[in-house]
Parts: C-alpha cells; structure tokens; sequence
C-alpha cells in the first residue's frame, strides 16, 4: 500500500473519507426514491402517479427493495473472482447514474427499465464498499468498529439530506423532479469516487495471485462436489422442486429466485464441508444466526418507506405546531436526522460499556437493537389508538416511533456490517458480506408483506404482532448469548500495536 493510501485524517485512513461521501451520495440518490416510491405509486394518474392500489404498491416496494439488496451476492461475486471490489463499485455508480437519469422520464417503460438498473446498480456497489471499509483497517485494529460508524454517518447524512430535499421536491414539484435530483446526487458521488481513488491504492483490488487459502475454487469443482454429496444433492432438487412449484403456483419471481438460490444452497454446503475449518465453520454458524436477526429487524424497520409513510401521509396530522405542514416523504428526515445526533453518542455509550467491563458483544448489541426497534411500533400502535378514536394521530407518535427505531439500528447495523467482516472466511469475504445484505432485502420483502397484510388485518394488529416479535426475538437471543459467543474464537477480541 501506497504512502498515500496511508495517510490518516481524524486518526482513520484517509481513504474512509472518500468512500464516507461516495456511500453518502449513493444514499442520497436510493432513500430519495425510496420515499417517494409509494407514494409516486398510489397517487392519481391526473396527478402524474400510477393510480395503483396500497397493496399494489407495497408489494413492489417489497420487491424492489428486495432485489436491490439481493443483487448483493452477484455483486460479491463479480468483485472477488473477477474485477475486484473497486471497480465493481465504479460499474455499480455508473448504473445508478443511467437508472436514475431515466426514473426522471415519464412512462411505465421507463420506470421499469430504470429500476431494474437502479437494483443491477446497487448490487454491485452496496456490498463492495462495505468490504472496502472493512479493507481500510489491518485485523484487530480496534478502530474498526467505529470507523463503521463514521461509514454509516455517511449513509444517513445523505439519506437526510434526501428526505429533506427530494421528497419536498417529488411531492411539491412533480414525481419526476424529485427523481432527477436523485440521479443528479448519484453522479456526485460517482465523480467523488473517481478522484478520490488516489487515497484507496491496494485496496479494493482484484488479487490474483492470492494465497491458497484465499483462493476460491472452480466452479467446476462445486459442481463435481454436488454429485459426490448426497446430502447437498437431495437439498438442491429440493429446493429447486419447491421452485418450481412456487413459480407455477404463486410467484415467477419467487420461483425463479428459490431455483437459482438451490444451486448457491448446495454450493453452500459443499463450502462449509470441505473447503472451512472447525473455526471457521464454528463462526459462519454465528454469523447465519446474526443474519436471522438482521432479516427480523429490517423487516421491522423498513416499515418506514411503505406501511409507516402511508399511515403518515393518510391518518397523521403533520402540521408542525401549526406553523406548517410536512409531506409525508419528509417524514423519512427523521430517521437519518436522529442518527446523525444520537450516532456518536450511542458509540461512546457502547465504548463505555466496554471500559466498565459489562457486556458489549456485537450479538448483545444486535439483540438489544431488537428489542428497543419493538418498543417503537409501541408507539405506533398509541396512534392507531388514536386514529380509532376519531382524530388524525399525532405526528409525535410517529416521530417517537423513529426515534426508536434509529437507536435500534444504532445498535444493530453498522454493528453487523462490522462483524460479517470480521468473521467471514478471508475468501469469501464480498460474498459473505452480499449475503448479509441479501438478508437485508429478505427483510425488505418481509416489510412489504406486513405492510399488505394491514389491508386486511388493520394498522393495529400488524404494528403490535412486529413489535411484540422484536422485543421478545432479542431477548430469546440474549438468553443464548454466551454459547454463540463461544462460536466466534475471540473474532472480536481487539488487538493494539
């Protein structure tokens, strides 16, 4: 690595800036559309939207946002077998600008081409960068939790800045305006990223002559390990029979997703037998149950751009002590807007818990980011309270419920960003870090599903079932804290020059 590479602003790698406001731009540009999707959905053709139905909606903002994070693990697997996470970050922004771009034209076609970019785009620089971050800091570097931190600050000023700014304009100005503004934040980043390079040499490279045991195999390999292993065998015509079923029956989507995903199931299993040590499997476990925990929180969380933002914008008074109204896209400010001041003090809350000895685990904070995501939708079911009562609700249990649910993802996000690279094999580390946000759009998916089940259930019935699940979810993971613990083999312990 290069002098300047190395080179340290605020005693971090100075290239943690420029990936700092590269993901910020790129955030920008995704939670930008990401409020205004549904609402650009159901509004009234006259007025520019699609007319479509609530569940019509928030069954394509689940998908949607499902794809984008599932496209995670092709993203990984284009960075570590043949481009390097660098670049696949550049074609990854260069699909977000052209996405964007077009989401600005009016049209149907439009739309779809552009999304279906905006998913291809994402995936292959979301989970990359994330790695890069992780690449910036030697192993052990205490540093690296909180240079995730930092990372994630990026994320939220420009999911705030977007909030504030796209939404007002999408909804104020015209659906097609707020989406150019998305695009034009995108292309920002992507020139940041470009000239910033100078501060990220050797990192982010495609390594080819790597050592044995980062070296992935053949596929050809896998596949011969299929036929050699009846267990990995009788999973995959399983799950591709379940497939196959599930795209006649239910979904082409879903079907198709589950006969591609047998294959990677399969190629799983052969992985963990004979390519990991009793380590490295003992950690995988690990980090497969924190993925559970991640699906349970997103699918809690992302309630805010589907099932949250249409209760805002239909049975909430957003009148600001009466001296104007917000949108309701402007409502998603709060969320980023809450982590950018409660960021730093939640990490120096962790950091003292770790000085004073009590528990500070990646899991224990996971879990806790959990239960305190559950205690928010508390607040979202007093709404609907009083809603039921005759009167819009109060835009302060809304504001509550976020402000919760911010201090939960403190908890849990950059938390497990971190830990999926510090316990991932080395070999695997892009594709491991494109699963965990493939969990993320399962979460996403989950989200929508709730979020359509309210049609029939009601707003009342689905905040308190998520919120109950959440809180007792975490605390089910706190009474097994200490065995999977044990499973990680002090990848957490830090190590100091």
């Amino acid at each position: 690595m290069s002098d300047i590479s190395q080179k340290e602003i605020f005693g971090h790698p100075r290239g943690l800036a420029v990936l700092f406001f590269t993901e910020m731009w790129e955030r920008f540009s995704y939670y930008g559309m990401r409020g205004l999707l549904v609402l650009y959905l159901v509004d009234d053709i006259a007025n520019g939207g699609f007319g479509w139905s609530q569940v019509e909606a928030l069954s394509l903002y689940g998908t949607y946002t499902m794809m984008v994070y599932i496209m995670g693990i092709p993203g990984g697997v284009l960075a570590d077998k043949f481009v390097g996470q660098k670049k696949a970050v550049m074609i990854g922004g260069g699909l977000l600008v052209l996405g964007h771009g077009i989401m600005a034209l009016p049209g149907e076609l439009m739309f779809y081409i552009a999304i279906t970019l905006i998913v291809l785009g994402v995936g292959a620089l979301k989970a990359n960068i994330s790695t890069m971050v992780g690449q910036l800091y030697r192993q052990g570097d205490p540093r690296r939790d909180k240079g995730f931190t930092i990372f994630y600050m990026g994320i939220n000023l420009g999911s705030a800045l977007s909030s504030l700014i796209v939404g007002y304009i999408g909804q104020v100005y015209g659906w097609h305006w707020g989406f150019g503004l998305a695009g034009i934040g995108m292309l920002f980043g992507q020139l940041q990223f470009v000239f910033g390079g100078k501060y990220l040499q050797g990192i982010g490279e495609l390594k080819k002559e790597l050592p044995k045991e980062e070296v992935l195999p053949d596929s050809r390999i896998h596949i011969n390990r299929l036929k050699q292993n009846p267990m990995s065998l009788v999973v995959v015509v399983i799950a591709a029979l379940v497939g196959a079923y599930v795209f006649v029956e239910v979904s082409y989507l879903f079907g198709i997703l589950l006969m591609i995903s047998s294959l990677f199931i399969g190629f799983g299993i052969n992985i963990y037998k004979y390519e990991l040590d009793s380590i490295e499997r003992d950690r995988v476990i690990v980090l497969l149950i924190s993925f559970l925990m991640v699906i349970a929180f997103f699918g809690a969380f992302e309630q805010a751009g589907g099932l949250m933002n249409l209760y805002t914008d239909q049975k909430t008074d957003k009148s600001v002590f009466g001296w104007f109204e917000m949108t309701a896209a402007q409502f998603q400010f709060f969320n980023p807007g809450f982590i950018l001041m409660f960021g730093l003090p939640v990490a120096a809350f962790w950091g003292w818990m770790t000085q004073k000895g009590k528990e500070d685990s990646a899991l224990f904070k996971m879990a806790t980011g959990n239960i305190i995501m559950g205690l928010g939708f508390v607040l979202m079911v007093g709404a609907t309270i009083q809603f039921a009562g005759g009167e819009l609700a109060s835009m302060w249990w809304v504001v509550g419920a976020y402000l919760l649910h911010t201090i939960g993802e403190l908890c849990l996000s950059p938390v497990s960003l971190s830990f999926t690279t510090k316990l991932a094999p080395a070999r695997y580390g892009s594709i491991m870090m494109g699963l965990y946000f493939a969990m993320t759009g399962f979460g996403n998916k989950v989200a929508g599903l709730l979020g359509e089940s309210a049609s029939e259930l009601g707003e009342y019935a689905v905040f308190a079932g998520i919120g109950g699940f959440s809180v007792g979810f975490g605390l089910l993971l706190i009474v097994f804290l200490k065995k999977l613990k044990k499973l990680t083999h002090g990848a957490e312990d830090n190590i100091h020059d």
